[in-house]
């Protein structure tokens, strides 16, 4: 009997002669000669697939899954501060190198002490004189203006507690020396309203105490209306 017969159903094959039973699979693994495509419905193997292709890992425009985009060398964001202030390394540590700081609350809190320091001598004798009278009260604040104002002119923004501490007053939006009229502003501000009784010892204790809660720049009333902030020299 013969046994050249037709091929049955599901019968192996060589599954690229063109007698391939569709729906027959090509074995796992197993590629196709050259010039020839697989069968309909079969996948080419898992790394012929253009589309699962991905660049490196580090390469750029690709960066590696869950990594944040880091920021160049000794670059920090600036947390809405001006361009040319910059903010610290951490706590305790260098700041970002060419860049200004502000000035710490404790150190302008003593350059403050020290220029009250500088004026108790002229201010009682001033009381002898007048004694606590309003009229006292108006010589001792244009005394304060007067040395104030001849300072930060004079000294390139530093008063004598400033230049201990190594702090200066600069203009809020280039980081340099502050218009003349910026610092005699700033200067009547912070000692013209001691000339009014009670209300200027006030406003004098606000003012002070109002760097603690103004953020990002720590600015006293005088500074914001002078449009200044106080730096750390370097």
């Amino acid at each position: 009997m013969s046994t050249n017969g037709p091929t049955g159903y599901g019968q192996n094959e060589n599954p690229y002669d063109g007698s391939n039973p569709y729906g027959q699979q090509n074995p796992y693994g197993q590629q196709p000669p050259a010039g020839q495509q697989p069968p309909y419905g079969q996948q080419a193997p898992y790394d012929q697939q253009a589309y699962k292709q991905e660049a490196p890992y580090g390469q750029p425009g690709q960066p590696g899954y869950g990594v944040p985009p880091q920021q160049p060398y000794g670059q920090q964001p600036q947390a809405g501060l001006p361009h040319w202030l910059g903010q610290p390394g951490g706590y305790g540590g260098a700041p970002v190198p060419g860049s200004r700081q502000l000035a710490p609350i404790g150190e302008r809190l003593v350059a403050r002490l020290i220029d009250v320091a500088v004026l108790i001598i002229p201010t009682l004798l001033v009381f002898v004189v007048l004694g606590a009278s309003i009229l006292y009260y108006v010589v001792a604040a244009l005394l304060s203006f007067g040395y104030e104002a001849a300072m930060l002119l004079t000294q390139g923004g530093q008063t004598v507690g400033k230049k201990v501490m190594k702090l200066r007053v600069v203009d809020l939006g280039h980081g340099g020396k502050p218009a003349e009229n910026s610092l005699l502003i700033r200067a009547a501000v912070y000692t013209l309203p001691n000339a009014v009784y009670c209300i200027g010892s006030l406003f004098a204790l606000v003012n002070v105490l109002f760097p603690l809660w103004d953020k990002p720049l720590q600015q006293a009333l005088h500074d914001k209306a002078a449009k200044t902030v106080v730096v750390k020299e370097s």
